[in-house]
């Protein structure tokens, strides 16, 4: 007898079984598809963003790091200025002083024999007063150190030699003569008297002058000095 297969046609399998699926079965596996890539994207971006996180941790504690050492640092730049200042300070008052020691040693090496001197002040400033300082009105026109030197001498030519050797002490930078005068051929009661105070002998030959030295090359003192 022949067989007979009782099945439906739509049931069976095997090769001759109706192929079931169509564009549905594409459809599906590009959603996959598309799943599969978005979790893939999500997983570097989640990676990414750990990765961020992870060096800007790194940079927050270095600079931590670096606040901590600028801190444990900040005294000894403080010191270090302290230090500059009092160093700036002392320079300044060892500008500001005036070796008045040395100038007083050099001119009495250079005074010569035919003058001598009846009064002599050194000032750092033309507004600083001195008890019993000469007063010439041309020690106004140095604003820094100066000798206002008061004096006799046996001529004119003493006192004008007294003014050259003036010129070698060293830090004058000009003599200025305010007045050398010889008195009258008859010396009067009163010129008698002058002379006298003055020291200065009272012969008609004896030149009075009044010469004041300047040392512009040195530092002015501060003010109120």
């Amino acid at each position: 007898m022949r067989p007979v297969n009782l099945i439906p046609p739509e049931d069976r399998r095997g090769s001759q079984a109706t192929l079931r699926g169509g564009p549905l079965a594409y459809v599906v596996v590009a959603a996959l598809a598309a799943l599969l890539l978005g979790v893939v994207l999500l997983v570097n971006a989640g990676n990414e963003v750990s990765e961020r996180k992870s060096e800007l941790t790194q940079i927050e504690s270095e600079a931590a790091k670096t606040r901590e050492k600028a801190a444990s640092l900040a005294a000894y730049i403080t010191v270090d200025g302290i230090h500059k200042l009092r160093a700036a300070t002392v320079t300044d008052l060892a500008n500001s002083r005036f070796d008045w020691e040395r100038v007083i040693r050099e001119l009495s090496l250079i005074i010569p024999g035919d003058v001598w001197l009846t009064n002599l002040t050194g000032t750092v400033a033309p507004d600083v007063a001195v008890n019993g300082a000469a007063s010439i009105a041309l020690r106004d026109g140095v604003p820094g150190p100066a000798l206002e030197i008061l004096g006799c001498g046996k001529s004119q030519d003493a006192v004008a030699g007294f003014i050259s050797d003036l010129k070698q002490i060293d830090g004058v930078t000009r003599v200025a003569v305010q007045s050398s005068k010889l008195p009258g051929s008859e010396v009067t009661g009163a010129e008698d008297e002058a002379a006298a105070a003055s020291g200065c002998q009272t012969r008609k030959f004896i030149a009075q002058f009044e010469i004041v030295a300047a040392f512009d090359a040195a530092p002015a003192a501060p003010e109120g000095t």
